[in-house]
């Protein structure tokens, strides 16, 4: 994976301690990854960041993954700097380098689903089923590499039915990569449970040139510490991380009755153009 040096912050004389390349791009001296980009994205990210540090991370990583405006916008407007590489892992253990670097680069946290909308009393399910209705924002979250391989993916394993949440197979990490939802705080046994997963992935499911396959438990809620203490030993490599969206309270059950369905709602319309 390419790394991109960044100018750091002026030492005591006034000068930056770094300095990129430069390049021209409509009679300006630029750093160079300013010059490699569309303008309408340079003049995205000077309206948008106020920082040229943090502008300039964001011009990698636009040129890295090729993002266009509206991802880019997207990104921004997420916080991608505060979150990638956040989740806790147990990579560095597991993954040989430079593929632990890169699978950590790959993970976040939290992730953002403020796509969705969730009741306080919904289920993981409906927390499934609402990310596969969204897909394309999903996989706008999860970043450039996810393919979706399926939901609920049925594995057998000695007589017994299991399935899997999500299951998705990266491309630049070459590997599966298995997505656990759980709607409440993390709890050691979730990792057991992966640890397990995993196994009959790598052994089912995956490929001589495959890497091995990764996990990723979603939590409403982590403790890092406990989280820590949870992967420590294990021999897969696991990611926890948390994610957030919108809930909203659902309504009391004397109120559910009075309202107007949808059907009533569109009834009144059609008999209100009609007059």
């Amino acid at each position: 994976m390419k790394k991109w040096a960044f100018p750091l912050p002026p030492s005591g004389d006034g000068k930056p301690k770094h300095r990129q390349p430069a390049g021209n791009l409509d009679s300006k001296i630029l750093p160079q990854p300013v010059a490699e980009i569309p303008w309408g994205h340079n003049m995205w990210l000077l309206e948008k960041i106020s920082n040229p540090i943090l502008r300039l991370w964001y011009t990698h990583k636009t040129i890295e993954c090729g993002w266009s405006r509206a991802v880019l916008t997207h990104h921004i407007e997420t916080q991608l700097h505060k979150r990638e590489g956040k989740a806790v892992t147990n990579f560095k253990r597991t993954l040989p380098p430079p593929q632990s670097d890169l699978a950590e680069q790959t993970l976040k946290d939290p992730y953002n689903f403020d796509f969705l909308t969730l009741h306080s009393d919904a289920h993981e399910r409906d927390l499934e089923q609402g990310l596969l209705d969204h897909i394309q924002k999903f996989l706008l979250e999860l970043g450039v590499g996810f393919a979706f391989v399926g939901r609920q993916f049925h594995m057998e394993i000695s007589g017994q039915d299991y399935y899997l949440d999500l299951l998705f197979y990266h491309l630049r990490l070459r590997c599966y990569i298995v997505i656990d939802l759980k709607l409440k705080a993390f709890e050691p046994e979730f990792a057991g449970k992966m640890n397990f997963y995993l196994s009959a992935v790598d052994d089912q499911l995956r490929h001589a040139d495959d890497k091995l396959s990764i996990g990723l438990l979603l939590c409403k809620e982590r403790d890092h510490m406990t989280v820590e203490y949870a992967l420590r030993d294990l021999k897969k490599p696991i990611g926890v991380a948390q994610w957030q969206t919108k809930l909203v309270e659902s309504l009391p059950k004397n109120l559910k009755g009075s309202l107007p369905t949808v059907a009533e709602i569109e009834a009144e319309l059609d008999d209100a153009r009609t007059k």
